[in-house]
């Protein structure tokens, strides 16, 4: 079996930590990337600055002021922006204007460079890559998902669908099933046809929250995709 620390990860678009410190805990050479500062607590484990220049690895300055050298990512884990490019934000790419539909163009355009965007880390040059992201609007084209998963799998009783895109890594299996109370994410107090949604989600409005990796769901990453990568001599 590999040695873990000698193992580095980068989680990409990921200010919270969560994921980089479930491969901390056990072992792996983590570190989190994102253009704001990190939540989590540990500067001395998070790049600041865009997540698309740390892919060349090399030499990478962490908040605390050192320098690491990575000679190559082994694994990569990527939570690009999803605001333009998710499926529930496609009712606000059209307007009605004296009863006739019109795209907005502007939206638009913010969709195509979120795919861009989204595109750089699923074809990285790393052997071992999974993108997270919501359901994606069909009007952009992202390549097929290849699974999704539940926070209510890993324990975490709450649903959300989250999608994963995999290369070179195994599907993520349940942990935890529990009963989920509600939905994550607010689908808002009225379905479309006008009527009462019963199951408004949680009150959280803010997007930073809603948008962190569940504890459970990070944890499930580091266990299934770290021993999978620690064994992988035996996997081939």
């Amino acid at each position: 079996m590999k040695d873990p620390t000698k193992i580095n990860v980068l989680v990409a678009c990921e200010e919270s930590q969560r994921v980089c410190m479930a491969f901390r805990e056990r072992g792996f050479n983590a570190y989190s990337c994102d253009i704001q500062e990190c939540s989590g607590g540990h500067p001395e484990w998070h790049i600041l600055g865009d997540a698309v220049k740390a892919l060349d690895a090399g030499e990478i300055t962490t908040m605390d002021g050192k320098t690491h050298h990575i000679p190559k990512w082994d694994l990569l884990i990527a939570h690009p922006p999803c605001t333009y490019l998710s499926n529930a934000g496609a009712a606000r790419l059209y307007k009605v204007i004296s009863g006739k539909h019109y795209v907005d163009l502007e939206r638009l355009e913010k969709g195509f460079d979120g795919k861009e965007f989204f595109m750089k880390f699923y074809q990285a040059s790393i052997p071992h890559i999974a993108v997270e992201n919501p359901i994606p609007s069909g009007i952009y084209r992202v390549p097929r998902y290849t699974q999704i998963i539940q926070p209510y799998e890993h324990g975490e009783p709450y649903s959300k669908k989250t999608c994963l895109w995999l290369k070179g890594l195994p599907d993520i299996s349940p942990t935890q099933i529990v009963e989920p109370i509600c939905s994550w994410v607010s689908g808002g107090s009225k379905k479309s046809d006008g009527t009462k949604r019963e199951n408004c989600g949680t009150k959280c409005r803010d997007s930073l929250t809603r948008s962190k990796t569940f504890p459970g769901i990070a944890k499930a990453f580091a266990e299934q995709w770290g021993d999978y990568i620690l064994k992988e001599d035996e996997n081939e």
